[in-house]
């Protein structure tokens, strides 16, 4: 069928048509074979002309074994014919080893099935890219659903976290169950009117000083001292005993104080003293307690009454009274276990926190707070306040062991937050918890990656970005679990149109892709410098793909291979509005 090599370059060999034929044939993409005495190599044809075709070499044949990559070249003498069945069997994969899944058809081999090894597909972080209506929400809901209809594999204990967008794929894995009752689907909203789904909710006790650092929108790291006095303060109200409410007295006494002692003009401190008091107070320490004279009682406000020399009439007797609250000892105490705590109970710590000494007369360091303040009040009168509103006090192993817990106390497989009714600032936020919560978690564990994690980030771009999070916090998340935790089975799986927009970090950690039809020249040539494993023929092979079928190759896959995937069955609703039907 083909002719004689004419000449071999690095990677590519060129042969000669000699029968005119050949032309008629669909030639792109044929994987072919050239033989000789000592060795079989493998191509892939990619380019067509008049006389000649251009052959990419892909790998070597040996021992019934496909070994990636070239280091012998096939001599100019080598026979060449298209791959056996059998041969292309070794690239398509096999279903009969029982460790791997269909993935989809390969549209050049008469629609043959195509699988991956599982291990190499769920181990890695992986990434779905494509335009907009290019079939990628339908690939991602048609690579899940063929997990749990692999007839070799039950993946009971699987954890497939899906972080939605625009609540697409409810509608996908909603039946799950009725596939084997050991399924479950576990649906997650932050839409109020949606009756389908449990509430999303954060217990707020579990997010320690990072978190709140995102949430609040730190930009300074001064301001990390401040959130964790605030939220070590939070920790120790929060146990409402005899001893808490001792160190709520010390703070207030210390920091009037403080202030007695400044040289500021009387009616300032007076001022100050009582502004303290109007945020910061306890049944036994505020403007109306009595105060014990020799032989009378006062309100403590009419203490600061000013006589004709400027001076507190009460002076001696405040500053008893002040120092009956001061206990240099309480300035070690710390919670001594995790406790329940609201929203109020965190502004009302961050309260405490503007008054402690070394803040309360800095204005820089207060002005930080009053940033961390007004931020925090924010959310607390807005809807956003439901998010951190939980009903009853967990720990982070029950919390965890909660999301995965279906309605019907089983296990729940596939766990999917629904994120639409949120803007894009506090879902990235709430998505960069849940991630650290599951990476802590994992490293926890006795056993190294015994538990498996599989998060998917629908719309990838919104949330994981070149945030400033090195600099405030010292890591990105993201970034953190890209490089890391693979090896404690915590796996990515990105969903994006715009890969342009993800962080350069996490795309490069990525080992498997699936990419279906793109368009746009950035992305184009951001796929190309990003994936060291990514040639120019497999960027143009994808622009013309239909939808529904994708460019694969990474370590799941022998070669770049074109996967037409089946349409889900239902399919997440993601489909275009219909305007025909709804203009009638």
């Amino acid at each position: 069928m083909f002719g004689k090599i004419v000449y071999i370059s690095d990677s590519v060999a060129h042969i000669k048509i000699e029968n005119k034929t050949l032309l008629a044939m669909d030639l792109m993409n044929l994987h072919i074979l050239f033989e000789d005495e000592k060795k079989r190599i493998l191509g892939e044809v990619e380019d067509v002309g008049e006389d000649l075709l251009k052959v990419h070499f892909l790998g070597e044949i040996e021992n019934g074994r496909f070994l990636p990559g070239v280091i012998r070249k096939p001599s100019l003498t080598a026979q060449i014919r298209v791959i056996t069945s059998e041969e292309a069997r070794l690239l398509t994969g096999d279903e009969g080893d029982g460790h791997s899944m269909l993935l989809g058809y390969s549209p050049l081999y008469d629609n043959r099935p195509i699988y991956a090894d599982i291990n190499e597909l769920w181990s890695n972080h992986s990434a779905v890219f494509g335009n907009t209506g290019s079939g990628k929400s339908w690939g991602v809901a048609r690579l899940l659903q063929n997990v749990f209809t692999n007839p070799k594999e039950l993946p009971i204990r699987s954890n497939f976290f899906l972080f939605d967008a625009y609540g697409e794929y409810h509608n996908a894995f909603q039946n799950i169950n009725s596939l084997n009752p050991n399924f479950n689907f576990k649906y997650y909203t932050t839409n109020k009117n949606d009756a389908m789904g449990s509430p999303l909710r954060l217990p707020l006790w579990l997010l320690d000083v990072d978190d709140l650092a995102l949430l609040l929108e730190a930009t300074s790291h001064a301001q990390l001292p401040i959130i964790e006095r605030m939220l070590k303060l939070a920790r120790i109200f929060a146990e409402s005993d005899e001893q808490s409410e001792k160190y709520k007295n010390h703070l207030i006494a210390k920091a009037i104080m403080m202030i007695l002692y400044t040289n500021q003009t009387t009616p300032a401190k007076r001022n100050d003293i009582f502004s303290i008091l109007a945020t910061c107070s306890t049944k036994q320490f505020n403007l109306e307690s009595p105060v014990q004279g020799l032989g009378y009682v006062r309100k403590f406000r009419d203490c600061f009454i000013i006589d004709k020399d400027g001076e507190f009439t009460e002076s001696i007797l405040v500053t008893e009274y002040i120092s009956s609250f001061i206990d240099e000892e309480l300035d070690k105490y710390e919670s001594r276990q995790l406790s329940y705590f609201t929203l109020e109970d965190l502004e009302r710590a961050l309260n405490f926190t503007l008054i402690s000494e070394g803040l309360l007369r800095n204005e820089q360091m207060y002005g930080l707070a009053i940033t961390i303040k007004v931020k925090l009040h924010s959310i607390l009168i807005s809807d956003s306040a439901r998010f951190f509103t939980y009903p009853n006090f967990v720990n982070v192993d029950q919390y965890i062991a909660s999301l995965v817990t279906a309605e019907n106390g089983r296990k729940a497989q596939i766990i999917n937050f629904n994120l639409e009714d949120i803007d894009d600032g506090l879902a990235k936020v709430i998505v960069k918890i849940y991630t650290k919560m599951l990476f802590d978690f994992t490293k926890r564990l006795k056993v190294r990656a015994s538990i498996p994690f599989h998060i998917f980030l629908e719309e990838a771009h919104r949330y994981v970005q070149n945030d400033d999070d090195r600099y405030l916090i010292g890591y990105n998340i993201f970034e953190r679990v890209a490089k890391e935790g693979r090896k404690y089975g915590l796996i990515f799986n990105l969903i994006s149109q715009r890969p342009v927009e993800i962080s350069e970090t996490v795309i490069s950690q990525c080992s498997n892709f699936l990419i279906f039809k793109m368009n746009h020249p950035r992305d184009l040539e951001y796929i190309r410098k990003m994936l060291p494993n990514i040639s120019s023929e497999i960027v143009e092979k994808q622009k013309t793909l239909q939808p529904g079928t994708c460019v694969a190759f990474g370590k799941a896959f022998q070669v770049p291979l074109i996967i037409k995937m089946q349409p889900p069955t239902p399919a997440p609703e993601s489909s275009n509005c219909d305007v025909f039907e709804r203009w009638k």
